[in-house]
């Protein structure tokens, strides 16, 4: 069967190139579609078209943006059934995680459309300090005339667009986390280019048609598909003000070395860590952990990788795990049973299960999981592991958990925030003393008390410490990060 080249999105205008590129299922490894890729030219147009529609988004009202971004989540909700199976085609989500996805998408729109009604700014008061103010209060008269102290004075600090913003999007939530970026930008009255993931960019592309519908300015708004020589010459453009990505350690740390001078927000990952202690209920950690360690095959930057268990219940805790993890059921994501489908792509699957055996080879002991077919690894349990193991040390991006027990809480804590990254961290205990000690304690940007890090409502501030990134996400941070707060002060 054939299908028509989607095209790319140039300024509002759908535009075809001299490339294009195939997205294969990962399930089946047959081809999804076909997108076209964005050469260095059509990339230069968009930057440009988004520089000069700044002069227009900048000046849009608050009100407009909010119904731009009702309308989209509008029509989000109206092709909510297509776009759960295309995430699933393109992405090998399973179904019921893809539509949990579009769920989120809808809340995401709408909650940016009511945080665009609050962008607002404050008063700064200048007349706090006694002695300052009756310094500043000495009336002068120059040559430009009288100049009065802080008591005639009015000093505002208000919040401006920003300017252009590059969002680069990810595969494992293509429209979601591609919301994370566009709609705030949109929010705050930036225009946006959005680079989507290669493996998934046909969820981008469906999204960038919505968001015309939706009636942003066309020129606003760019979805181009391109290669990484492509995305690092519009992270080099001056015109660029901001650059939002999420995406691997490497990459991300990269982009921002090679363009310092613009704002940058990073999300890039972790090995999510959990510390479950012996007055937890352990029935319960276990099955939250099972499933935050195999949700979406376990890609997903906030995954449970590292169990860390009281040794008075790690045994108890391991059999309970052992059995919620048999009970997932592996297969075809486009099937309505499945819990668990393929990775993104041969590749990583034979990564991971290469970590598994490596892991192995060094003295861990596998106790379930580790076998690959094509994309797909079972969800594996791996215990006697040691800091040094990519199992353990590395985001390991696939279905695959490390137990390890501890002897008492500060070595337990200890063993938490032994990683170089620090995204969102999990505790359970029944002891409010371990909570409230906990939350100056973890080394993280998150901590779920009584959960697991995979917890995550997208009005909530995200954003990680260490190796897991630079910024903060979430609505209301996201919409303010993508805007310049100046001081506008009035001498009366």
């Amino acid at each position: 069967m054939t299908t028509a080249t989607v095209p790319m999105i140039l300024a509002g205008e759908e535009v075809a190139s001299s490339a294009a590129a195939s997205i294969t299922n990962p399930y089946t490894q047959k081809v999804v579609g076909e997108c076209y890729q964005a050469d260095a030219e059509q990339a230069d147009k968009a930057v440009a078209a988004a520089a000069s529609a700044f002069g227009v988004t900048r000046r849009m009202p608050r009100y407009r943006r909010a119904e731009i971004l009702n309308s989209l989540a509008d029509l989000i909700e109206r092709d909510r059934a297509p776009l759960s199976r295309l995430i699933a085609e393109e992405a090998g989500k399973p179904l019921f995680d893809a539509r949990g996805e579009v769920a989120r998408a809808i809340l995401n729109c709408r909650g940016a459309a009511e945080e665009a009604k609050r962008i607002a700014g404050h008063e700064v008061p200048l007349d706090m300090d006694g002695d300052v103010a009756r310094y500043q209060s000495t009336v002068t008269t120059t040559d430009r005339g009288t100049v009065s102290g802080v008591d005639r004075r009015l000093a505002i600090a208000k919040l401006f667009p920003l300017g252009p913003i590059l969002a680069i999007a990810p595969f494992n939530f293509p429209l979601n986390l591609t919301l994370h970026k566009v709609a705030p930008a949109i929010a705050a009255g930036n225009p946006v280019i959005l680079k989507p993931s290669p493996q998934a960019p046909l969820t981008a592309l469906h999204l960038g048609r919505l968001i015309l519908e939706a009636g942003l300015p066309p020129e606003s708004i760019s979805v181009l598909p391109c290669d990484n020589a492509v995305a690092e010459q519009m992270v080099r453009d001056a015109r660029i003000r901001m650059m939002s990505f999420t995406g691997s350690a490497r990459v991300g740390w990269y982009l921002k070395s090679i363009a310092p001078k613009i704002r940058t927000t990073l999300e890039l990952g972790g090995n999510g860590g959990v510390l479950i202690d012996e007055t937890s209920d352990i029935e319960f950690a276990a099955r939250r952990s099972a499933r935050g360690a195999n949700v979406y095959a376990g890609q997903y930057c906030i995954g449970v990788q590292r169990l860390i268990v009281h040794e008075s219940r790690y045994e108890e805790f391991l059999e309970r795990l052992l059995a919620e993890v048999a009970a997932l059921k592996v297969g075809d994501p486009l099937e309505e049973a499945t819990d668990l489908g393929p990775v993104i792509d041969e590749r990583s699957a034979t990564r991971i299960a290469g970590w598994i055996d490596e892991a192995a080879r060094q003295g861990a002991r596998v106790l379930t999981g580790g076998e690959r077919e094509g994309a797909v690894v079972t969800p594996s349990v791996i215990v006697d592991t040691s800091r040094d193991m990519k199992v353990e040390c590395e985001e390991i991006f696939g279905p695959v958990c490390t137990v390890k027990p501890y002897r008492d809480w500060d070595e337990g804590v200890a063993l938490l925030n032994d990683s170089k990254y620090g995204l969102q961290a999990g505790i359970f205990t029944h002891d409010i003393t371990r909570a409230l000690g906990a939350m100056p304690d973890v080394e993280s940007g998150g901590l779920m008390i009584n959960d697991v890090p995979i917890f995550r409502v997208d009005n909530m501030p995200f954003g990680g410490v260490k190796d897991s990134g630079f910024g903060i996400e979430g609505t209301r941070y996201a919409i303010e990060s993508m805007m310049q707060l100046k001081l506008v002060m009035m001498n009366g």
